[in-house]
């Protein structure tokens, strides 16, 4: 999808509800280890649809997750405490879009993502890589995701601040999200 493609419906998915395919998504999270390191995360089990409205503009983004790994049992431990995620009171991270509109060469989904029951406004930029026809048949659609967020603005805020100077773990934290749809 590109802003000039915006009144041209064969450019982008049909009207619908498009649900995501996990064998063919991810849904991740980059953050810097004592502010140098990148230590990506990885969320396994989640869900979530992509409702194409008449207007491209009305569609609506709904991604809720529920597990995360990043290789390290007890770094992984650590985020799903009550330091990070809090998975005990908050098994969930959802995202809701409001609006998606045009923005240059790609597109910019505006939502409302809640962490640890906290939900703030982000906007995630937001790139249609196409739609094709799988060997079965199924229509699938591509969309590539991503937004950076400050993680204290969610109540993630445990951290060690470095002799050096900076902090353990970087305030700022990277979602990316590849996702392959298919029809429902």
């Amino acid at each position: 999808m590109s802003a000039a493609t915006t009144t041209d419906r064969s450019q982008y998915p049909a009207p619908g509800v498009w649900e995501l395919d996990p064998a063919h998504t991810s849904v991740e999270f980059v953050a810097r280890h004592m502010m140098v390191t990148k230590v990506r995360g990885r969320f396994a089990d989640f869900s979530g649809r992509i409702e194409i409205g008449d207007e491209i503009t009305e569609s609506v983004i709904d991604i809720d997750v529920a597990s995360l790994s990043t290789g390290s049992a007890d770094r992984d431990g650590h985020l799903i405490s009550a330091d990070f995620f809090d998975v005990d009171q908050h098994p969930t991270i959802h995202f809701t879009s409001t609006s998606i509109a045009p923005a240059r060469d790609q597109w910019k989904a505006a939502g409302d993502l809640t962490i640890r029951g906290v939900t703030k406004p982000v906007t995630l930029d937001l790139e249609y890589l196409g739609q094709v026809q799988d060997p079965w048949g199924n229509t699938k659609a591509q969309f590539s995701m991503s937004t950076e967020v400050a993680r204290e603005d969610w109540g993630l805020t445990w951290n060690v601040p470095l002799e050096g100077g900076g902090f353990l773990v970087s305030k700022k934290v990277k979602i990316e999200i590849e996702t392959q749809l298919k029809q429902a």
